[in-house]
């Protein structure tokens, strides 16, 4: 009598590793679900629970690469594009939703919000389709299109709209010149810092945008310090220059 149980235990292993590899992909598009409800909140204009969606989209950009990597979806779905599918859904809620966000608001000076949402949609389409938009080193070259971030500093602070629409165009600009951001959970050099300082900032973003419209300000200036961080490390790694990767680094 044959003894079918290894290869039956083998079939089983298989369909546990596709089961968990297209539930990566299906989390990962989660995320233009969450953008999507995100845009339905701002018709509304329930700024907050807008933000609450963009930042769940956030959290599932910080953990769907790692866990695609952990299940080893490229090698268990061949067949399926997810790094595809990451870089339309993160174009949709990094830029789309954002710039829909200023559109929709008052942030910039009337009349400029279509001008600057335009703007930052077409910066943003070069950014994303550059050969080397992440580099081999793990890196994103240019400002790598935060503008979920970017509006949620500009609404919560609520500076002036011209300080607002210059910002905007600055950032714009940054697109465009050749610094290598850090990609916060792929850069080898400084991850561990870049991780645990991610996670409090992560903390103190919510904590501005529970307590918002009064007592925000303490937390969402206390967070600075990692923008700082972010863009001070990158720059000096760019001058520096990266080690080099790891060909089995995650």
């Amino acid at each position: 009598m044959l003894n079918n149980g290894p290869a039956i235990a083998e079939n089983n292993h298989h369909r546990a590793q596709k089961f968990a590899a297209w539930g990566v992909h299906v989390l990962t598009a989660m995320g233009a679900v969450t953008g999507l409800l995100a845009m339905v909140a701002v018709t509304q204009g329930q700024w907050q629970i807008a933000f609450a969606w963009m930042g769940v989209a956030l959290t599932i950009d910080s953990v769907d690469g790692l866990l695609a990597r952990v299940f080893k979806v490229k090698t268990v779905l061949p067949g399926f594009d997810g790094a595809l599918l990451d870089n339309i859904v993160d174009y949709f809620t990094y830029v789309i939703v954002p710039a829909f966000f200023l559109y929709q608001t008052t942030l910039v000076p009337k009349g400029w919000n279509t001008a600057l949402a335009a703007t930052i949609t077409l910066a943003s389409g070069y950014q994303f389709c550059q050969a080397d938009a992440k580099t081999p080193d793990h890196c994103f070259k240019g400002f790598p299109s935060y503008w979920n971030l970017v509006v949620f500093y500009l609404f919560l602070l609520n500076w002036p709209q011209w300080i607002n629409a210059l910002v905007l165009m600055a950032f714009a600009v940054a697109v465009f010149i050749p610094i290598k951001y850090i990609y916060p959970t792929r850069t080898r050099v400084l991850r561990p810092l870049t991780v645990g300082f991610g996670l409090i900032y992560g903390a103190a973003l919510l904590i501005a945008l529970l307590r918002y419209p009064e007592g925000h300000e303490g937390p969402l200036y206390f967070s600075f310090f990692y923008v700082f961080y972010y863009i001070i490390a990158s720059i000096y790694l760019s001058i520096r220059g990266y080690p080099p990767v790891d060909e089995n680094d995650a």
